[in-house]
């Protein structure tokens, strides 16, 4: 149906040789999620320079803090201001990892010319290192911190945050000592005193062949040759944590689990995913995932959210900082972009879309996705055969098309396409006029339902019910033959008469998705707003405490819980 969402560290041993220096920043970051290897011996230690660094800083300061030779660290009220906080901001470029690195250890070290007693953490951070005066951002779960300063270099491990080659970005925050402390920059002028990113690893055995580059055939330019994307100046991602190099999937039926392919297709089972809607009294959308999570009690691997054409704040400027910190945390993440603006209720047409009239919305978009460096999801209005505003048939594959054209022209080839249908039968015979062609689609996804009696039925679909009519009938028709199948939105009602229902239904769904071995990715829609909620209908996954358990224990099987996604 369609929406309107607004929506420790343990230190490992290893060898300390000589350092290597790492290339400069134009150099393309590694994608994919690695497969598992044996370590059979250590390998040198890398030391990565700063490629870029400056003070988050609450007030006002004459200069660049970008290409200062100190950074500075000062606690929420520093020097009697109330406003007084700084936080360093560093980033490096990793790049020289080799493919079969296993055991990723990194150390940050920052040198300091007096020794206090102060508290200074490492965080993941989504700022731009390379911004003049940033404001300090909330920072995430410490990586690591250090409890007193010393004079020199000081250390922090931050393996959960660096795990492969890429851009990583990552801030010091400091408690305790109210006054500021001075790090050597990246332009101070002895070198030696500079920041540096250490890297010890382990080698594994010979690593799979990655599956070969896939290659576009060629595609009709897009009417205006786009302009490199900028981001939009609402939201300036760093580029979230990207994985190590992709592995080969093994062929079905070899028994070996744990590779995701260049597509984002696990070699076992599928991925378990949620969308669940913002609670409009905080707008906090990261808590939206997090809280369900907590009731679930794991990790989802994928979270969908919906977005909209206004290139403008959390609906329009994603990825947000919440889904970039989604994403740090091992999330795959989702993108549903309508052709629409949810604020004000415009509705696009395709028309709109591939005149050409909304090519720097398109840019700034596919900027963003590019610069996120890992495969996302990207959808673009699913289930249009119920937005007979928008046009044709003929209208949404052509939209379609010039989207992902322009994507492609923007270099944004990380973003994975799911085209999404409603799936049901009463519009089988658009579904081929819909479809945009094999090189244009990389997943084929439907949005199942046991609505019950939510739309005025009394019949009560059983899961395999409930998905297998539309598998069936793309087996039948041979429609994305060969593409890995997604339940973009799925749910189910309750039964009024039988309380436990719910339960078994969502108990019975893993072994559903078993039997239907070509869908590997499952998204729960858990919002009221898929009907009308009545004391007959709700189809939230949470309405009861009966419910909750049977999808806890669905979460639990092995075929949801994939060893290289957010379950782990």
């Amino acid at each position: 149906m369609t929406r309107r969402g607004l929506h420790r560290l343990i230190r490992h041993p290893g060898p300390r040789r000589k350092a290597v220096v790492l290339g400069a920043l134009g150099v393309t970051v590694v994608l994919g999620l690695t497969a598992t290897m044996v370590p059979l011996f250590a390998a040198d230690d890398l030391s990565v320079p700063v490629v870029a660094d400056t003070t988050a800083t609450s007030v006002a300061q004459d200069g660049d803090n970008s290409v200062k030779t100190t950074l500075a660290t000062c606690p929420a009220r520093c020097d009697g201001n109330p406003r007084g906080g700084r936080d360093a901001v560093l980033a490096f470029m990793v790049t020289s990892l080799p493919a079969n690195a296993v055991n990723v250890r990194a150390t940050l070290r920052v040198h300091a010319w007096q020794a206090f007693k102060a508290t200074v953490s490492a965080h993941a951070s989504a700022l731009d290192a390379t911004a003049v005066r940033p404001a300090p951002e909330r920072v995430s779960s410490a990586l690591d911190a250090v409890t007193a300063v010393g004079k020199g270099f000081n250390e922090w491990d931050v393996s959960g945050l660096v795990t492969g080659n890429g851009i990583w970005t990552m801030s010091l925050a400091q408690a305790g000592l109210d006054t500021r402390i001075y790090w050597a920059s990246g332009e101070n002028g002895n070198s030696a005193l500079r920041p540096n990113l250490v890297l010890s690893y382990d080698l594994g055995g010979r690593p799979s062949p990655p599956p070969p580059s896939a290659t576009l055939p060629p595609t009709a330019a897009p009417t205006t040759p786009p302009a490199s994307p900028s981001a939009s100046p609402t939201v300036r991602p760093t580029p979230a944590r990207p994985s190590p190099t992709t592995t080969t999937p093994p062929p079905a039926g070899s028994g070996k689990c744990g590779t995701v392919s260049e597509k984002l297709v696990p070699s076992c089972g599928a991925w378990w995913g949620m969308y669940s809607p913002t609670n409009p009294a905080t707008w906090d959308h990261g808590r939206a995932i997090t809280d369900v999570e907590a009731q679930v009690g794991r990790k989802f691997d994928v979270v969908h959210r919906y977005h909209d054409f206004s290139n403008n704040g959390s609906n329009g400027a994603f990825p947000d900082s919440f889904q970039q910190e989604q994403m740090r945390d091992g999330r795959l993440m989702f993108f549903a972009w309508e052709s629409r603006v949810f604020s004000s209720g415009t509705v696009l047409t395709w028309k709109d879309v591939y005149s050409g009239r909304y090519d720097q919305v398109i840019d700034d978009v596919a900027g963003r996705i590019r610069a996120v460096g890992r495969p996302v999801f990207m959808g673009f209005d699913h289930e249009p055969e119920d937005e007979p505003a928008k046009g044709s048939d003929a209208d949404f594959v052509r939209a379609w098309r010039y989207v992902h054209d322009r994507f492609a022209a923007a270099g944004a080839r990380n973003a994975v396409w799911v085209w999404t249908m409603m799936g049901w039968s009463g519009h089988y015979q658009r579904y081929a006029g819909l479809y945009p062609g094999d090189r244009y689609v990389d997943w084929v996804a439907w949005d199942p339902y046991n609505f019950h009696v939510c739309n005025g039925s009394t019949v009560w679909k059983s899961p395999s019910t409930t998905i297998g009519s539309f598998y069936r009938w793309l087996d039948e028709q041979g429609i994305g033959a060969g593409k890995p199948r997604m339940l973009a939105e799925f749910g189910t009602n309750f039964d009024i008469d039988d309380p436990n229902a719910k339960r078994r239904w969502f108990e019975e769904f893993p072994a559903a998705l078993k039997a239907h071995p070509k869908i590997k990715a499952a998204i729960y829609f858990n919002s009221a707003g898929v009907t009308t909620t009545t004391k007959n209908c709700n189809m939230t996954m949470n309405h009861d405490a009966a419910a909750l358990a049977g999808f806890a224990a669905a979460g639990r099987d092995s075929y949801l819980r994939q060893p290289t996604g957010g379950s782990r």
